[in-house]
């Protein structure tokens, strides 16, 4: 049921007495229920809601309010998160499990001028599919945008293989097709990703150990070893 059509007058209510600009963020709204703060919107929620003061409001419509409010709290979490670089949806609800989990946090009481531990607990667990739903509806959460972003910018100059690639991808839930297309599209090529490698590692190890550590980087021995004698060939000319 959709929160408008809980917000109805009622014999038995509360009122809307003060809708106010936010303190900490001027894109939030407080909102006062008879005269004492209830709790606060972002500004896009305040007007999908039509919230006006003087509006009476049952109990159902007051807890569905609550669920709102929290709901614009996390999602503009999970929507900062997201900015801080292309994500994978599994990131991002794993990010949005993480939220659902009780905290204990240092406090300063101001009357004692000392701090305290109290437990902060975490939002509810029911937010976690409809705030990834409108992340991914709104194109904030792209597994084929993020899958060829990390094929693209993974180790550009040290190098990396196209095994350790996949891996990586099916850990952030990235489906084989998906990990295949990026892969295809990327440009990157076996023997350029060796040779970058190669570059940096050849005055550390001997030929043996520079396949093997090749080898644990996710090539195979045969691209490894052909890559490395090749070195040697060109730098004994």
């Amino acid at each position: 049921m959709k929160i408008e059509s809980l917000l109805t007058e009622q014999a038995d209510y509360s009122r809307i007495t003060k809708i106010s600009p936010g303190i900490k963020d001027q894109n939030r709204v407080n909102i006062h229920i008879d005269d004492k703060f209830f709790c606060s919107l972002d500004i896009s929620q305040l007007a999908d809601l039509k919230l006006k003061v003087g509006q009476k409001l049952e109990e159902a419509g007051l807890n569905n309010l609550r669920h709102a409010s929290e709901f614009g709290k996390l999602y503009t979490r999970a929507l900062e998160y997201s900015f801080t670089r292309p994500h994978s949806t599994k990131e991002l609800r794993d990010y949005l499990y993480k939220k659902t989990q009780d905290r204990f946090v240092r406090v300063k009481n101001l009357k004692t001028n000392t701090y305290e531990t109290i437990k902060k607990p975490g939002y509810d667990k029911s937010l976690i599919a409809p705030v990834l739903d409108r992340l991914i509806s709104r194109g904030y959460v792209d597994d084929d945008k993020f899958a060829k972003f990390w094929v693209e910018n993974r180790f550009v100059k040290k190098g990396v293989s196209r095994r350790r690639l996949e891996q990586e991808l099916s850990q952030k839930g990235i489906d084989k097709d998906t990990i295949a297309t990026a892969l295809q599209d990327s440009g990157r090529h076996e023997s350029a990703e060796i040779a970058k490698i190669i570059a940096k590692k050849r005055n550390k190890y001997d030929d043996t150990k520079l396949i093997q550590y090749l080898v644990r980087q996710g090539f195979d021995y045969e691209s490894a070893r052909t890559a490395v004698l090749e070195t040697d060939s060109q730098n004994s000319v």
